[in-house]
C-alpha cells in the first residue's frame, strides 16, 4: 500500500502510537519511523569497480521495506517478545516483521579503522 502511495487508516496509525509509546516510556524505543514509496529514492548500485546510481520505482524488489523501528534492548528474545506487540500493520492479509541486531563496535576486533569510529562515537556524545 505504502507503494501506492496509500497510508493507513487512523485506527492503525492510533495503534503504532500507542505501541511506540510503550516502547518509549519502557527506555527501549531509538527510532522509528515510516519510508516513502520507492518511486521518491534511488539505489546506488557497484558493479566493477564502478558506481551506477538507479532511481525508483524499484518494480524488481521482492521485498520493500515500509518502515522501521529501532530499539536497544539487552537479549534477542527480549526483541521479540516487543516485536510480537508490533500491531500487525495489514489486518488479516500477510506480511512479515524482520527482526535484525545492530553490530556494536565492540563485535569488532581491534584495528585502526574501528578506533575512528570510537571517536567519532564520543565526540557525538559530546555534541
Amino acid at each position: 500500500d505504502t507503494e501506492a502511495g496509500v497510508f493507513p487508516e487512523e485506527s492503525l496509525f492510533a495503534a503504532m502510537a500507542d505501541y511506540h509509546e510503550e516502547l518509549a516510556k519502557a527506555g527501549v524505543l531509538l527510532d522509528a519511523s515510516g519510508l516513502q514509496p520507492t518511486s521518491k529514492g534511488a539505489r546506488l548500485k557497484f558493479s566493477g569497480g564502478k558506481r551506477t546510481w538507479i532511481d525508483g520505482p524499484f518494480t524488481e524488489s521482492k521485498e520493500i521495506i515500509a518502515g522501521y523501528t529501532l530499539v536497544q534492548v539487552k537479549t534477542r528474545e527480549e526483541g521479540i517478545e516487543w516485536a510480537k506487540r508490533f500491531p500487525s500493520p495489514h489486518g488479516q492479509t500477510d506480511g512479515e516483521i524482520e527482526i535484525r541486531q545492530l553490530y556494536e563496535l565492540e563485535d569488532f576486533g581491534p584495528s585502526e579503522a574501528i578506533e575512528r569510529f570510537r571517536e567519532l562515537r564520543v565526540a557525538g556524545e559530546r555534541q
